[in-house]
């Protein structure tokens, strides 16, 4: 009779920030500069638009960009310039649920990475300052930045890479990330991934891959 060996157990965590760990929103931090809830609206809308800020997740420049985007809209430059130049402020919220996870995981020897896509201002962040405003990201023993090393999830080169980072094998680790797309990207290359999309659903089936969650 012929057996089948089980998968070994995951024993490496990786984690997408926004959206997973951290409420990246700029909301957080317009609320503050624009008090007209409705302009504020509309300056994220019509100014500091996904298609202007999303290309600095791939290795676009975030000075750069913001000059460019300067130019185009005169009388708004101070504005503009708080959205990379207060990024910090935009991650101000944690998702209490999921950092007491990580806190766990990590308090019960599980290994834990960062990968994000994410201007690469995120990664200086994440090493000092991030430390201090959220104490449970300091549990991570590194982390991978999209902008940064100028590629992206879901394309397979960026799980190879916090793979080599961590020096771990695909298939020792689960990934967790809010976009079905990057959690199948995470899927292809041999990792085991749960498409995050609440706290409780994710800590059962950590649980039911045999992590400490």
């Amino acid at each position: 009779m012929s057996s089948k060996t089980p998968p070994p157990r995951p024993s490496v965590a990786v984690f997408d920030f926004g959206g997973v760990l951290i409420d990246w929103n700029p909301r957080h931090l317009y609320r503050s500069l624009i008090p007209d809830a409705a302009e504020m609206e509309d300056f994220l809308a019509q100014v500091t638009t996904r298609a202007w800020h999303e290309p600095q997740d791939h290795g676009g420049d975030p000075a750069a960009a913001t000059r460019a985007l300067q130019a185009l809209h005169p009388g708004k430059e101070e504005l503009i310039a708080a959205f990379y130049g207060r990024f910090d402020e935009m991650c101000a919220h944690a998702f209490a649920p999921m950092a007491d996870l990580v806190e766990r995981l990590h308090e019960g020897g599980t290994s834990l990475y960062l990968l994000s896509n994410a201007p690469n201002l995120l990664d200086p962040w994440l090493r000092g300052p991030a430390q201090t405003r959220h104490p449970f990201l300091g549990r991570f023993r590194n982390y991978v930045v999209s902008g940064l090393v100028g590629v992206s999830k879901p394309d397979a080169a960026i799980y190879q890479l916090v793979c080599r980072t961590g020096g771990f094998r695909p298939e020792e680790a689960v990934f967790v990330d809010d976009v079905l797309a990057n959690v199948e990207g995470a899927r292809a290359i041999g990792m085991s991934a749960v498409h995050h999309r609440s706290a409780d659903g994710t800590i059962a089936e950590l649980r039911t891959l045999g992590l400490p969650a």
